[in-house]
């Protein structure tokens, strides 16, 4: 890794930690293109295992003031995390077989999706209508599949495990997004486990973005508290939206000439 690498790869985790304590999520789905056109690391593979090994210790580093303020519900939080191991362990297999640029293709479209649902979601209004406690039948296969999908793209995850607890645990949303902490801290270490088995983790490049990350987050915590937060929720939006039109186009080609 070449110093200009390293530097590019701080001022990465610094973009993705500053949307994450500006908007409270969603931050960790730009750690992959960041990665690979800005830091100009070209290996998908590799950019999925070494971002998801950095997006899960912020996030257990981010579970820390939650904690401390009561936020986090323990049970419920390892109750969906166990069955979220196994399916980030079949996830990441899969996304391991997968070619590197079909898995980029497949990102983007993820992407957009993540950004449709920022921009259609309500914060605060998940948990208003769930009546009830912790429901096994339904947190057990939430967990499951959320894991799944966070071990075959990489990524936190928090977007859909915040509903998975409204949904199944019983959870208020202060409660959720502190507990879901719990779950992405996780699927990102065991997903960087499993591709660091295959070789494809930079280890060195992760700490970089660890420190970025630190640093954006704190920035973006102390700017939060000033500015609308749905209006930076939805310009967020559609920067990723905008990204996930380049990385869908740019690997247009594998589709077209596999």
């Amino acid at each position: 890794m070449i110093i200009l690498q390293a530097i590019l790869s701080v001022i990465s985790g610094i973009l993705v930690g500053f949307s994450l304590g500006l908007i409270g999520g969603g931050g960790s789905i730009l750690a992959i293109p960041l990665l690979i056109y800005f830091v100009g690391y070209h290996h998908p593979h590799l950019a999925i295992g070494t971002t998801a090994l950095a997006v899960g210790i912020n996030a257990y580093l981010n579970l820390i003031p939650h904690a401390l303020k009561k936020n986090v519900k323990y049970r419920e939080g390892i109750i969906f995390t166990i069955p979220g191991v196994a399916g980030v362990l079949g996830g990441s297999e899969l996304g391991l077989l997968t070619p590197g640029k079909f898995l980029l293709f497949f990102f983007g479209f993820l992407m957009i999706a993540i950004a449709i649902y920022m921009l259609v979601h309500k914060p605060g209004q998940d948990g208003k209508d769930i009546k009830g406690g912790l429901s096994y039948k339904k947190i057990i296969p939430v967990g499951l599949a959320v894991g799944f999908a966070s071990g075959y793209f990489g990524i936190g995850g928090g977007f859909l495990i915040v509903p998975g607890l409204l949904f199944g645990g019983g959870l208020n949303i202060i409660q959720a997004v502190g507990t879901s902490l719990i779950s992405v801290g996780t699927f990102g270490v065991t997903t960087a486990i499993r591709y660091a088995l295959n070789g494809e983790l930079n280890i060195v490049l992760s700490a970089f973005f660890i420190l970025g990350g630190i640093a954006g987050g704190w920035g973006g915590a102390r700017i939060a508290n000033r500015l609308p937060r749905r209006t930076l929720t939805e310009v967020f939006a559609f920067i990723v939206i905008a990204v996930a039109i380049y990385i869908i186009i740019k690997n247009w080609s594998v589709v077209l000439h596999p």
